[in-house]
């Protein structure tokens, strides 16, 4: 009998998720806040909007990142997102001692700032999925946060003007220590979807489309100076 051919390899996740929204990460590192901030215009008020905004969402991000570690699979998934939930906090407060006192944002203004419709869309999202979805879903919508501000991040390094006043949060995201931490959520995310049933996969490529729509969303929200229209 002839031999039967075997199965070819099913597709990483992540390369899949990544092709599927490509798309989108070419908006975001084109659009007009990426382009003004490595050219060092960007509008302070505009930097000044996205930081509050992004201050609040990180909080959001810490907890989603809890709930993440608390339906880990293994007890690697569990350290590993139960320190990035502690990480995205202390970068939270980092924001308050560094970048709120370098760019002039009392303490007081950020705590009477709403969160914008975009933050408030997203940081809802993340907590419906990360209270309602199964563990591989829930890495999946909170996997373009970690990969798409790597990206962009080593793509504004490689193109910003220097010295730029928005140096410090270019080599942030541009850092190996960042990257490093990225690819531990991709390679934990693809091994979560090897697992998963063609169901749980299919609503995975849902939730990292949503997240990174919500990621063009956010960085357009900022240069708009987006407020709750009533």
């Amino acid at each position: 009998m002839p031999e039967t051919a075997p199965n070819p390899p099913v597709p990483r996740f992540s390369d899949e998720a990544w092709a599927r929204n490509l798309p989108v990460f070419e908006a975001i590192r084109t659009m007009p806040f990426n382009e003004a901030l490595a050219a060092g215009t960007l509008d302070v008020a505009r930097f000044k909007h996205y930081m509050i905004q992004d201050a609040h969402y990180l909080i959001a991000f810490g907890r989603a990142l809890a709930i993440a570690a608390a339906k880990a699979d293994d007890a690697d998934g569990l350290v590993q997102f139960a320190e990035a939930a502690k990480v995205a906090v202390v970068v939270e407060r980092s924001l308050h001692a560094d970048f709120f006192t370098s760019f002039g944002i009392a303490p007081e203004e950020f705590a009477q700032a709403q969160l914008s419709p975009v933050c408030h869309h997203y940081t809802s999202f993340l907590m419906a999925t990360a209270y309602g979805e199964p563990y591989p879903v829930v890495l999946a919508g909170l996997l373009p946060c970690f990969w798409i501000y790597a990206e962009i991040g080593r793509d504004i390094l490689a193109r910003a003007v220097r010295p730029n006043p928005y140096d410090a949060w270019i080599d942030t995201y541009a850092g190996e220590e960042f990257h490093e931490a990225v690819r531990a959520v991709i390679a934990t995310t693809d091994r979560a979807a090897e697992a998963a049933s063609p169901s749980v996969r299919a609503r995975m490529h849902e939730a990292y489309g949503r997240a990174s729509q919500l990621e063009w969303m956010f960085w357009d929200s900022a240069w708009r100076l987006a407020d709750w229209p009533v």
